[in-house]
């Protein structure tokens, strides 16, 4: 999946979260727990799903666990950056996948699944801090999967993980 593609697919797509701005979402601790369970619940509920195909093609998916005392030493725009990246891997697994899971189950929740992390991606890219030059591209840490379910896990540990810590330190100086 080329980069041209996603950054098409993300214009394209109507973001259905948009009266969330993006320091309401990052002040306001009860929106980040409400993605949290959503993504719990699109978790759980695709693990329901009768006869999910495997990929014949493994999705390529972020490794998303990371130690916290690693990432307290980054600064703002170097975690941007890297769950940008992370996001970036997911919504294009997710578009694979899709073209794979025809069964009504799955196939809506990916669209949701594609919606949410879509949606983390437009609204990180709205942050941008004077930071100098561009940190290099993307090299986040990979990992090949050919079960639907993951896609879903791995989006999870990222809305619970780095999400969550980024918005927390986000926090500190945005919501005075």
């Amino acid at each position: 999946s080329s980069p041209g593609l996603l950054l098409l697919t993300s214009f394209l797509l109507h973001v259905e979260d948009s009266h969330a701005s993006p320091t309401r979402l990052v002040c306001d601790n009860r929106l980040i727990q409400k993605y949290i369970s959503e993504a719990k619940d699109m978790e759980k509920r695709t693990g329901q799903c009768q006869a999910l195909p495997t990929l014949s093609c493994p999705a390529v998916l972020p490794l998303v666990d990371f130690s916290l005392q690693q990432w307290k030493s980054k600064s703002n725009e170097t975690k941007r950056q890297e769950i940008l990246c992370d996001l970036a891997l997911l919504v294009g697994a997710v578009v694979e996948a899709q073209g794979h899971v025809t069964l009504e189950c799955g196939a809506r929740q990916l669209s949701q699944l594609y919606q949410h992390a879509n949606f983390f991606f437009l609204l990180l890219q709205t942050f941008s801090w004077e930071a100098g030059p561009q940190e290099p591209g993307c090299s986040p840490r990979t990992v090949e999967q050919t079960h639907v379910s993951s896609i879903f896990l791995t989006y999870r540990k990222l809305v619970q993980g780095k999400l969550r810590f980024f918005f927390h330190d986000l926090a500190k100086d945005l919501c005075k």
